[in-house]
């Protein structure tokens, strides 16, 4: 149960739903609460699915289906994170939803690449090589339920803070956007950099 809770928790910790708001901040404003709740839930389904996968196949799923180093695969998510990071340090809020596209594909813009990342996939992996393929599952699910809870309950911080200070609460969620995209791009080019060493390691 322990090593369940801990490997919940390291996953948890990655999709990070507090900074996952940052992003968020544009579909928190435009969409009533219901709706908020359908998009985010079926979200949390797909990225589910995906770390569940990834949990059960482990290393088999980049060796031997994708035949690609996990390397390769941190390069691309970092540069994927880096142009997030320079279109919200350049752009603000407003960047992300040009980057999401399309309203009606929210879900799946808000699971890719916003939950589902380099460091949850990595996350995913560790979870299914040490716990059993029940358990893992369940780590999975935990973590990602506990994060679309807390995504739910911000949104209604949110909108009941919004409604008595609008002006304080843009001016913060726009500073905030774009301090925290210097942080993400930060990280970005140290996965860039890690990959690119787990790359060269190998060749």
């Amino acid at each position: 149960m322990s090593d369940l809770i801990k490997t919940s928790a390291l996953l948890f910790i990655l999709l990070n739903p507090f900074l996952l708001v940052v992003y968020m901040i544009d579909v928190f404003a435009k969409l009533p609460p219901e709706t908020f709740r359908s998009v985010v839930f079926r979200a949390g389904i797909i990225s589910s699915l995906v770390f569940v996968a990834v949990a059960l196949l482990g290393d088999v799923l980049f060796r031997d289906i994708l035949q690609a180093q996990f390397a390769s695969f941190e390069v691309f998510g970092g540069i994927v994170f880096l142009l997030i990071a320079l279109r919200f340090v350049f752009d603000g809020n407003s960047a992300i939803a040009a980057l999401r596209g399309d309203s009606q594909h929210l879900a799946g813009a808000i699971a890719m690449p916003v939950m589902i990342g380099p460091g949850t996939i990595g996350a995913s992996i560790v979870i299914g090589k040490r716990l059993s393929p029940f358990n893992a599952v369940m780590a999975v699910i935990l973590a990602v339920m506990a994060s679309v809870m807390v995504i739910i309950a911000l949104k209604y911080l949110h909108d009941y803070v919004r409604e008595r200070n609008e002006k304080l609460v843009d001016r913060y969620i726009e500073t905030a956007g774009r301090v925290t995209a210097l942080v993400v791009g930060t990280f970005a080019i140290e996965m860039i950099m890690r990959g690119l060493k787990g790359w060269l390691a190998v060749v």
